[in-house]
């Protein structure tokens, strides 16, 4: 009997139908919001605006060097807001949930949140070029179409998504609350430690909020593209199962040949044995005898008749050898009497 944790799921119920979030009016009015958002920091920024002079009075200050003690500490934390490390621990949670669930969705939406996240972020990114702290020219200066990749930050974007996920797709009213305030201390603290560190300046950390609620926020739009796609992973899953059931299987010898599944139609075709030129002769006199009725009651079998007959296996003369020698038994000489 079996008494290990996955025999107990086995026997649980299927799951309830989840409910799917829907792009309500609050979701649209901040959705509006924040897309307003965005675009005033992105003007403000083009402009060398009090934005900008804002991020150049932080990068002066130097924070990281205004308080050290919390630098070693801050380097581990930022960890939370890089692309690899998290999706690689929000991937495994939600796999773990999609098998309990038995639907792909989790691991889905997922996908297409990183996706999105990687096109609209990564595009701005390209575009604007802008320079971080650590590279900058010419103080006051917005830094931009400078060859950089900092505007918006890709840590603080990748944090509002990859944890704001896991509190889009809670089941429960009570786990999205306690989600959501999770995503968002995690979201905002590696924001503010990219600043105290001088990788981004502090436009670039309230760009990434905005990107990556901008994300979330629009997901409800990609539901049905996620629901086709499941549908599609499963419909196939079933095709190759029916075929697998289709197609028997059967135990083949390491180095030898696939047995034939279908019989082939028709008789066994007889193997012909080489005939020598003094034995075509003899089955030629033998076949005249016995037309001639000379050897009608002698028992000599016509050509026809050894056609007929199975061909004999070929048995070897040599007794099979082994490593060890032959497995004859030694000849002894008889022992004679005196």
């Amino acid at each position: 009997m079996r008494t290990d944790i996955f025999a107990r799921l086995d026997r649980e119920p299927e799951p309830p139908k989840i409910e799917i979030p829907r792009m309500s009016r609050i979701r649209l009015a901040l959705f509006g919001g924040t897309s307003a958002f965005y675009f005033a920091i992105v003007v403000a920024v083009l402009a060398s605006s009090w934005l900008v002079i804002i991020d150049w009075k932080i990068m002066l200050f130097r924070p990281y060097q205004q308080w050290p003690e919390l630098h070693a500490f801050l380097d581990y934390f930022v960890v939370l807001g890089q692309r690899g490390p998290t999706a690689v621990m929000v991937a495994a949670w939600l796999g773990w949930r999609s098998w309990r669930q038995h639907t792909l969705r989790p691991l889905l939406v997922l996908g297409a949140s990183l996706l999105l996240l990687n096109v609209t972020v990564g595009a701005v990114k390209i575009g604007l070029g802008r320079l971080g702290p650590h590279y900058a020219t010419e103080i006051g200066s917005a830094e931009l179409f400078a060859g950089g990749d900092i505007f918006p930050s890709g840590h603080t974007a990748n944090a509002v998504v990859t944890w704001g996920i896991l509190a889009y797709l809670a089941t429960t009213p009570r786990a999205r609350r306690y989600l959501s305030a999770f995503s968002a201390v995690v979201s905002l603290g590696v924001g503010l430690t990219t600043v105290y560190l001088g990788t981004h300046w502090l436009s670039d950390v309230l760009l990434g909020w905005a990107a990556g609620l901008l994300i979330l926020l629009g997901l409800p739009w990609c539901e049905p593209l996620i629901g086709r796609a499941e549908a599609w992973v499963f419909a196939l899953r079933e095709q190759w199962r029916a075929r697998r059931r289709l197609v028997p299987t059967l135990p083949v010898a390491t180095g030898g040949s696939r047995p034939t599944i279908f019989p082939q139609a028709g008789p066994p075709k007889v193997a012909e044995q080489p005939v020598s030129a003094s034995g075509s002769a003899r089955a030629a006199s033998n076949a005249n005898s016995n037309t001639n009725g000379g050897g009608s009651g002698s028992g000599r079998t016509t050509t026809t008749q050894l056609a007929q007959r199975p061909p004999h296996p070929v048995r070897s003369d040599r007794m099979p050898v082994t490593p060890s020698g032959s497995r004859r038994p030694p000849t002894s000489r008889p022992v004679t009497g005196g």
